[in-house]
């Protein structure tokens, strides 16, 4: 059945309680313009018992204007878990969609734009890890969260940047192959007594900042200089708190700065500003290609088609969803 858009648009009362989220992020001017796709896709969730999920690197009026639900992969993963949704929409990436799948077989999982991939989890393949495992026959595997189901299934457990350090101690091991981010590897080795076998996966967003372009801006800025850990070695070193979103979110709470600046995609800045009033965001910063791909146009189309839906073929799914779960119930809420 259609649904009848004639009485959802401009919502005046509706329409206004909502720009101050986004206000910091984009002028009245351009919320005005989006908002007859913003109140089509609330009355469109409503028919389908629908959830939208928005990571963190989502453009501010699908972040503030649309999503049920935001945050990292780590939060978003536990919300599918959890949550008795009839149909998700991930606004997101290909492999975010996967995750969300595993733990909702049963659900419809819709991605606005099929082709949103990632760059870091296209660079490893199943046939990696396995040939990784047979070099080092006995030693678990684990793998970043930004990689396919596939990979995925071949691994002993997921992570996140939140907590890959605890999964990694939690196998045991002396030695831990990791992947594919090397960043990341690299700042769980120097944060672990465990030996890291790397892969050389990079993302292409965090991959482009340096440690002298950090340096340079904090001395000219004095501003709070926070980067997650998948960041070359060089920028962690130079900036002042390396951790995932959440820990970036905490560590502004704690310490309030008058500028900040978040080395990762330039969306979260964005997104964040409207809980710290007080911060000044700067740049620089980088913007991923594939998250761009989703917008309010086509999370409305596939609310109205119910489609395109991600599926995760029956040999792949249980050996990845036992990574997954993993993963959760080392972080205390287990699906």
């Amino acid at each position: 059945m259609a649904v009848d858009f004639s009485h959802v648009h401009y919502d005046s009362a509706e329409h206004t309680r909502r720009y101050p989220r986004v206000r910091r992020a984009m002028p009245r001017e351009e919320w005005d313009a989006v908002y007859d796709q913003v109140a089509a896709i609330q009355a469109l969730k409503r028919q389908h018992g629908a959830m939208v999920l928005a990571h963190n690197y989502q453009r501010p009026e699908i972040f503030h204007g649309v999503a049920d639900v935001q945050g990292d992969s780590l939060a978003l993963a536990r919300i599918a878990a959890e949550s008795d949704a009839e149909v998700f929409v991930m606004c997101g990436v290909h492999f975010m969609a996967e995750t969300v799948k595993l733990l909702a077989p049963d659900r419809l999982v819709l991605l606005p734009d099929p082709n949103a991939g990632c760059s870091l989890a296209e660079s490893i393949q199943a046939a990696d890890v396995r040939a990784l495992r047979a070099r080092y026959p006995g030693v678990p595997a684990v793998c970043y969260v930004n990689t396919s189901a596939a990979v995925k299934a071949e691994c002993d457990a997921c992570c996140t940047s939140a907590n890959a350090i605890q999964v990694v101690q939690s196998l045991g091991s002396p030695e831990v192959i990791f992947v594919p981010d090397e960043y990341l590897a690299a700042y769980v080795a120097a944060n672990t007594s465990v030996r890291i076998i790397p892969w050389l996966g990079r993302c292409e967003v965090h991959e482009r900042f340096t440690g002298e372009q950090i340096r340079e801006y904090r001395q000219t800025t004095d501003a709070f200089v926070l980067a997650h850990p998948e960041c070359p070695v060089d920028v962690q070193e130079a900036a002042d708190f390396v951790g995932s979103t959440a820990g970036m979110i905490a560590a502004l709470d704690r310490r309030r700065p008058e500028r900040a600046v978040l080395i990762t995609e330039c969306s979260m800045s964005d997104n964040i500003s409207s809980e710290f009033p007080g911060t000044q965001f700067l740049r620089p910063c980088n913007l991923c290609p594939h998250m761009q791909r989703v917008n309010l146009a086509n999370i409305r189309a596939c609310l109205e088609s119910l489609s395109p839906a991600v599926e995760v073929p029956a040999d792949v799914a249980d050996g990845a969803r036992r990574a997954v779960q993993r993963m959760l119930s080392l972080s205390g809420r287990p699906s």
